[in-house]
């Protein structure tokens, strides 16, 4: 064999290698189309609240961020016991589901907790609770990613360079204790500080943390801040990824954190384009406005002052 021979066959067989090593571990999506069906999404709603109570889950909250979409917050043991061996593991502590009309069909869609796990750096990769809501609703498809993501990648992810990893989430206020912390996030909460309310409160067993899940209702319809602002600028595509909502806050000993939306909106949405798109699809340059107004309604929502 010539030398030139010999350096051809060993390149090849290190971009075989190489390629298998990627195939083996799976590309990982953020989001799970359970089934599509037809009728109010409402009705809809319902059966699936049934469906997954009937499967063990517990429905921690519900709401319609605007028309034609609800969405279910579950949770379960088993989702507060993988919460409680990961640091800032109430980010896992529940999974959502959607119920969205888009055009004919109503999508009934959840987030994959596999990629979720992942992408908040848990302890286990929450395979369990894939399986569960499997089990309950379905799995027509994966969906929401046109990056090959797989849980390394996305244990160490970022939308690019300059923006934010999950380990450096927005710190929203500071408290002597958890007591004190906790009291003041349900009190803006319940006062709407921010033009946010309350959807669900999970507390993780044996530590001092909890999750909180905050609609972002926008003073108005130009409030960068709100969830019917940034979806109808982002969630284009079909399926819809309406399970993106609503967005968390933890309160960990003593002090509120969220995710930083350059982080929380593009781990959604890791293939949307900054400016240029096809028409039709969103881009992150129609909302450059919204991770500052969000992270300054969820200070007010957490008892401070922007």
């Amino acid at each position: 064999m010539t030398a030139l021979l010999r350096k051809t066959v060993l390149t090849a067989i290190f971009f075989i290698t190489t390629m298998g090593s990627a195939l083996a571990e799976d590309v990982l999506m953020p989001f799970v189309l359970a089934y599509k069906t037809s009728g109010d999404v409402s009705a809809v709603a319902s059966e699936v609240k049934g469906k997954l109570s009937g499967a063990g889950f517990e429905v921690a909250g519900e709401y319609s961020p605007y028309s034609d979409a609800h969405i279910i917050v579950v949770t379960n043991d088993a989702m507060k016991a993988h919460a409680a061996k990961s640091e800032f593991g109430a980010y896992g502590a529940a999974q959502r589901v959607s119920v969205t009309k888009n055009g004919d069909a109503v999508e009934v869609v959840y987030t994959n907790p596999v990629y979720m796990a992942a992408a908040y750096r848990m302890a286990g990769d929450m395979a369990d609770i894939r399986a569960q809501l499997e089990g309950a609703l379905g799995a027509d498809m994966d969906f929401g990613s046109e990056k090959n993501l797989t849980a390394k990648k996305l244990r160490k992810y970022h939308y690019t360079v300059m923006m934010e990893y999950f380990d450096d989430p927005s710190e929203l206020a500071e408290y002597d204790s958890q007591a004190e912390a906790i009291k003041a996030v349900e009190a803006a909460l319940a006062a709407g500080k921010g033009a946010t309310s309350k959807i669900y409160r999970i507390d993780i067993p044996g530590k001092d943390e909890s999750v909180f899940g905050v609609a972002l209702k926008g003073a108005d319809a130009d409030d960068c801040s709100g969830d019917k602002f940034v979806m109808s600028r982002v969630d284009r595509a079909t399926p819809r990824s309406t399970a993106h909502l609503p967005y968390e806050m933890v309160v960990s000993d003593g002090t509120a954190y969220a995710l930083y939306a350059r982080f929380r909106i593009a781990i959604n949405w890791p293939h949307l384009p900054m400016v240029a798109a096809p028409e039709g699809q969103g881009t992150f340059f129609k909302i450059m406005c919204s991770p500052g107004a969000i992270e300054e309604a969820l200070i007010q929502a957490a008892g401070e002052e922007p």
